[in-house]
C-alpha cells in the first residue's frame, strides 16, 4: 500500500522519482519506466447486489497479489466509505467500493485488463456485482 509522505515532490524527475518511490518499497517502483506524467490513474466504482460486496472484496483482496506482482503496478487496493466524517461526504453506499489504481503507463494498464487472474477474477464475481464503471484518469500536470 502507498504511504503518504510529507514533502514528498512528485515533480522529482522519472529516475529520482522511482528512486524516492523504491526506497519508500511502493509496489512497482523497481519496474517504473515512463515519467511521472505518464501515470495512470483507474478508480473503478463496483457495487455488489444487496448483501454481496463483503464476498466480492474477499475474491478482490484474494487477487491482489497476482496484481501487485504485475509489470507496472504502482497501486492497487480497495477502498470504502469512511465512518464519521460529516455532513460534506457524500457516501457511496454499503455495497459499493472503489478499487484504486495507479500504473506506470496506459500500456501496463491495458496488459492488467488482459491479465488471465483479472479475467478469472471477472468470471468469479460476475454474478455477485451489480454495476461496475471504471475512470481511467491522467496528471492534470
Amino acid at each position: 500500500m502507498v504511504r503518504a509522505v510529507p514533502g514528498l515532490n512528485r515533480n522529482l524527475g522519472a529516475g529520482r522519482w522511482r528512486g524516492a518511490a523504491a526506497a519508500l518499497g511502493w509496489p512497482g517502483a523497481a519496474t517504473m519506466r515512463g515519467r511521472v506524467s505518464d501515470v495512470i490513474h483507474v478508480i473503478a466504482v463496483i457495487t455488489a447486489k444487496p448483501g454481496m460486496r463483503e464476498a466480492v472484496l474477499k475474491e478482490f483482496r484474494a487477487n491482489m497479489p497476482a496484481v501487485h506482482a504485475e509489470q507496472g503496478c504502482i497501486e492497487y487496493a480497495p477502498a470504502i466509505d469512511a465512518e464519521g466524517i460529516g455532513a460534506f461526504q457524500a457516501p457511496f453506499g454499503p455495497d459499493t467500493f472503489l478499487a484504486i489504481e495507479k500504473w506506470e503507463s496506459a500500456e501496463a494498464l491495458k496488459a492488467h485488463a488482459a491479465a488471465p487472474h483479472m479475467a478469472a477474477y471477472a468470471a468469479k464475481t460476475r454474478e455477485m456485482i451489480a454495476s461496475r464503471t471504471i475512470h481511467v484518469l491522467a496528471p492534470a500536470g
